[in-house]
């Protein structure tokens, strides 16, 4: 981290607000005359004082404390912070994109061409029979896609109350269950750290409307009993819902359509470098097989029968709309933009270097890590450390630490997923900051981090009564 341009006092230090000294403020006169009440206005204003060179300044070296992909590795296991190359940034920026999207079908036939071409891609990769690209955010495609598969049951006649979710697997996929109206029925993972089948059996029934699984799971673990949890779901009447946070492990090589999944959703922030949506401005497509393409939302890109062209058009049974217009233009041109650039063979390629670099940095730390074989992340234990110690230690050694303390399946978990962006250097750089931190003694680790702008703080009150503002606080 560049900490050597940033300038802040000890009193910046002890109030966790770094370069407060640049905060200078004035105080002008706002006395004219208005016509709102007396208690709606004031005599005064304070406002920051800065020159545009000074805030330049200031925002830029802010920018300098932030750790960012673009400095250097960010493995946080299960989030997947890709490198989003500019490249996709200039083709999102071209003038010839920026179209209205109320204007007609007719008059927006290339960029209906690029999303029916991504939908495309996603389905091929995928191994779905079509796609949405409306849902705004992977969590937003969860959702999308539960409720595809409750239209699905409903348009059946089949009130099913349940949606099972293994131990492992993401919280959203909890939320998502619960936010559509079923019951969460959580399933256990065996000593292997995989579906306990025998469990699996038992907790089926004709309530179980889907499962929803991440394969490979939040360990790394790929499902080799997949086909068979697969025909154990559908015997029941439910169907299998894939979780695509973890695909980027299988872009090439495996389909979730072939194994026997249903209905999934795709992280492309996660997969196919785009921003991460911060739970709105992102993109979370959602894939179906052809029973469910009658549900999907409204509207939809589909091929004109003439073969002439692209038209919008509303499925039978749509759940509706779930997003505005055809989902977020500017993210899904740049997911189109990666894929096409890369085509199948540098898919192919990421995939492998995403589970070669995350095998590679497994085997150069001194943590345990207790599942294998893994493939593109893989959870490690802290031991008698405490996982979150050991990570603010890391930030002193100069690296971003990995996610830590889940799953919960691994005891004190630092999970850890490098990408294929980064090259032997960089992981070894991150393996010898893993091992160092994972080293020192308890003092070093409670007082950890050091060597940040901002030191360690009460994160319970932080996150319950946050403090955000550009003035001078007492604090």
């Amino acid at each position: 981290m560049r900490h050597d341009q940033a300038r802040y006092t000890r009193e910046d230090e002890d109030k966790h607000e770094p370069l407060l000294a640049e905060k200078r403020e004035e105080t002008v006169d706002v006395r004219d005359e208005s016509p709102l009440p007396d208690d709606l206005t004031r005599e005064e204003l304070t406002l920051p004082a800065l020159s545009e060179p000074e805030l330049t300044r200031h925002y830029t070296r802010l920018s300098q404390m932030n750790w960012a992909i673009d400095t250097g590795p960010y493995p946080l296991g299960s989030c997947t912070m890709k490198y989003n190359p500019p490249f996709t940034e200039d083709v999102a920026a071209d003038p010839n994109a920026a179209v209205h999207p109320d204007r007609s079908a007719a008059s927006t036939q290339g960029n209906l061409s690029v999303l029916h071409g991504l939908q495309e891609y996603l389905a091929t990769i995928g191994g779905m029979d079509a796609v949405t690209l409306q849902p705004p955010a992977g969590a937003a495609g969860e959702f999308t896609g539960i409720r595809i598969a409750k239209a699905y049951h409903e348009s059946r006649g089949d009130d099913r109350s349940e949606v099972i979710v293994p131990a492992s697997a993401h919280g959203t996929n909890f939320a998502t269950a619960a936010l559509a109206g079923y019951d969460v029925v959580e399933l256990p993972s065996d000593d292997d750290g995989r579906v306990d089948l025998d469990a699996l059996r038992a907790a089926v029934s004709e309530d179980t409307a889907a499962l929803m699984l991440t394969n490979p799971n939040t360990v790394g673990l790929f499902e080799r009993d997949i086909e068979e949890i697969a025909t154990i779901v559908h015997d029941a009447g439910g169907l299998l819902y894939y979780d695509g946070a973890n695909l980027n492990a299988l872009l090439g090589r495996a389909r979730p359509g072939d194994m026997g999944f249903d209905v999934m959703h795709y992280n492309v922030h996660k997969t196919f470098a785009t921003p991460h949506g911060g739970g709105g401005p992102g993109a979370g497509p959602v894939g179906v097989v052809d029973d469910l393409v009658e549900f999907l939302p409204t509207p939809h890109v589909r091929e004109r029968e003439s073969g002439a062209g692209y038209e919008l058009v509303e499925p039978d049974q749509s759940i509706g709309k779930v997003h505005g217009f055809s989902g977020n233009w500017l993210v899904l041109i740049k997911a189109y933009a990666y894929i096409a650039r890369l085509g199948e063979d540098g898919l192919l390629d990421a995939s492998a270097k995403a589970v070669l670099n995350a095998n590679y940095l497994a085997a150069r730390i001194d943590l345990e890590v207790p599942y294998g074989p893994f493939h593109h992340e893989f959870a490690a234990t802290a031991g008698d450390r405490d996982a979150a110690d050991v990570a603010k230690r890391m930030l002193d050694y100069g690296v971003h630490p990995p996610t830590t303390k889940w799953p919960e399946m691994v005891p004190e978990a630092m999970l850890t997923e490098p990408t294929e962006i980064e090259s032997r250097s960089s992981l070894d750089d991150l393996a010898a900051a893993f091992d160092r931190a994972y080293a020192d003694d308890l003092a070093e680790l409670e007082s950890a981090p050091n060597r940040t702008t901002a030191r360690r703080i009460d994160q319970v009150s932080a996150a319950r009564n946050p403090v955000l503002s550009w003035r001078d606080l007492d604090i």
